[in-house]
């Protein structure tokens, strides 16, 4: 190996850096992993919790990376719904997160908040949708991140919903396993 005289050799192992940065990665997600990183972990969320501005924005990032996230067991959204938006003909996949009654002289109606995501999960729009407006395809809700992460490349071709499954198999005769 040619060393140029003003130069340190050690300075020309290829790869030490990226070796270096590895390493360092796996030691603090070992060190996190424990109890004691855990601890330091909700150390520090307490000090942001002071903090008044950035307490806000933290929690709320929080709270959307553990609804995004499929692989924790969050039941941010409950499941995929498909609802008419923005345009009469036009559809848009959303999330239910939850129900709400809405109590006015009329009576009680049902209505599901759904979330519609407008930019990779990240960004979107809260709606209160009639339950009989809502359509309920047959797709998880892991499924239906992928859809929307991926911009709708990996959408199936035929969708059916809930309603249209059962719609079906009470015509063909099928009632639970029993023919009739």
């Amino acid at each position: 190996m040619l060393v140029l005289p003003h130069m340190n050799p050690v300075s020309y192992l290829l790869g030490l850096g990226f070796m270096t940065s590895i390493t360092f990665i796996f030691l603090v997600g070992v060190f996190m992993s424990s109890w004691l990183g855990a601890s330091v972990l909700q150390l520090g969320e307490w000090f942001i919790k002071k903090m008044p501005l950035v307490s806000y924005i933290y929690y709320a990032l929080k709270q959307i990376s553990a609804a995004i996230n499929p692989d924790q067991n969050s039941h941010a959204f409950k499941e995929v719904a498909i609802i008419k938006h923005p345009r009469v003909g036009e559809y848009a996949l959303a999330f239910i997160t939850s129900t709400v009654t809405l109590q006015s002289n009329l009576g009680e109606e049902e209505l599901y908040s759904v979330y519609v995501p407008t930019n990779h999960l990240y960004l979107g729009d809260i709606f209160l949708v009639s339950s009989r407006d809502t359509m309920r395809p047959n797709l998880s809700v892991r499924e239906g991140i992928e859809i929307v992460i991926s911009g709708g490349i990996s959408i199936p071709q035929i969708l059916t919903t809930v309603d249209a499954q059962v719609l079906r198999s009470n015509r063909s005769g099928d009632f639970g396993g029993v023919s009739v």
